[in-house]
């Protein structure tokens, strides 16, 4: 395994331990304000920016920036992270439809606990569980795809390659 490849392995494997145990937000929204929607909007647009620049902008204190962004994050509505192309750093990159005999949740709950998936859902239609991996290589991805088929519970799995990335955003803003 290459140096590059150990490191990103490591700080997956370190990220996939510090986030929260919980699922994402299942439940109604959380209400933000008009400030809230401004301080979202400041940092997709540059996640670097200051709390001191963003409160000059807003008119507003940075603390009153600081303390409303600790709780944004604290809240599980925002996440600043430094966003990269898998496929750019030579990693292999595939989406994976899973279908379960029963309630997906444990599934999804198992899946969720594996440094190379960054994006685990349950949803309504064809599969019940939708995966986006990442790998260092074809050979990690089928020893990937074989231990989902593993688990109990499930069905059968479809897997989705990434040949190229052709759009990959995440300032769709927030809701007025």
């Amino acid at each position: 395994m290459t140096k590059c490849v150990a490191e990103w392995y490591e700080s997956h494997a370190l990220r996939s331990q510090l986030q929260p145990a919980g699922r994402g937000p299942i439940a109604p929204a959380q209400r933000v304000d008009d400030l809230d929607r401004a301080i979202i909007e400041a940092l997709q647009e540059n996640g670097r920016e200051s709390f001191r620049r963003i409160a000059a902008r807003l008119n507003v204190s940075e603390g009153t920036v600081r303390a409303r962004y600790a709780k944004l994050t604290s809240d599980g509505i925002l996440q600043v992270v430094a966003v990269t192309n898998p496929l750019g750093l030579g990693f292999d990159q595939a989406l994976i439809g899973v279908k379960t005999g029963g309630p997906p949740g444990a599934v999804a709950d198992e899946i969720s606990r594996w440094p190379e998936a960054d994006y685990v859902v349950v949803t309504a239609g064809r599969y019940d569980i939708v995966v986006e991996v990442v790998t260092t290589d074809r050979q990690e991805l089928l020893e990937l795809t074989d231990r989902i088929r593993a688990l109990e519970g499930v069905v059968s799995t479809e897997t989705f390659f990434y040949l190229e990335m052709w759009k990959q955003l995440y300032d769709w803003g927030t809701r007025g």
